[in-house]
């Protein structure tokens, strides 16, 4: 049986940023299958237009789950109710993974406060999230990988899948490199 990876969406969610995620995860060969999570049953619509029935609500996820991945988007201000969610699966120590401004969430709720970290920038963290403690722990960088927690910026959706990948154990890391590269650089470099 496959070991589930849960992906939180609502509305407004950035669905390029789960992308690469899916379909690596949900490859044939892969020992991971993804899920959908959401708040409720109602169908929720990506910043791109596609329309997704959620398999899981907040109040109906399966008892055992590899990682909560956290997308970001439009709809942050209005999910707070995803909390006991994070909150059990920091006590069960079960991976988060948060992208753009899911990662800003994170951050206005002190998550990231005692933890190496990065998000959209310090300026934006300080600005979006008026509870933000964690100024000494941010990185500029893409993504950062602490402990449990996988934070990264908006535009790190390639970097963001990589560390997903490693924290998984997917496949060796010469091949995590490999594909990232691949598809970092592409067939051919201009």
């Amino acid at each position: 049986m496959k070991k589930e990876v849960l992906i939180f969406i609502s509305n407004g969610y950035a669905d390029w940023e789960a992308g690469y995620i899916s379909a690596e995860l949900n490859k044939p060969e892969s020992e991971y299958k993804v899920r959908t999570v959401s708040l409720n049953n109602d169908n929720v619509q990506s910043m791109g237009g596609f329309t997704v029935i959620p398999d899981y609500t907040i109040d109906s996820l399966p008892a055992q789950f590899e990682m909560l991945i956290l997308i970001g988007g439009t709809g942050w201000k209005d999910n707070s109710a995803i909390t006991p969610v994070i909150e059990s699966c920091i006590q069960n120590r079960t991976p988060i993974a948060a992208i753009c401004d899911a990662s800003t969430f994170l951050a206005e709720r002190g998550y990231l406060d005692e933890i190496p970290h990065t998000g959209n920038s310090l300026d934006y963290l300080k600005e979006f999230a008026p509870n933000y403690k964690g100024h000494a722990n941010f990185l500029e960088k893409q993504t950062v990988s602490s402990e449990d927690i996988i934070t990264a910026n908006g535009t790190a959706s390639l970097e963001f899948t990589r560390e997903v990948l490693k924290k998984l154990k997917v496949m060796p890391l010469e091949q995590i490199d490999g594909w990232y590269n691949f598809f970092k650089n592409g067939f051919y470099q201009e």
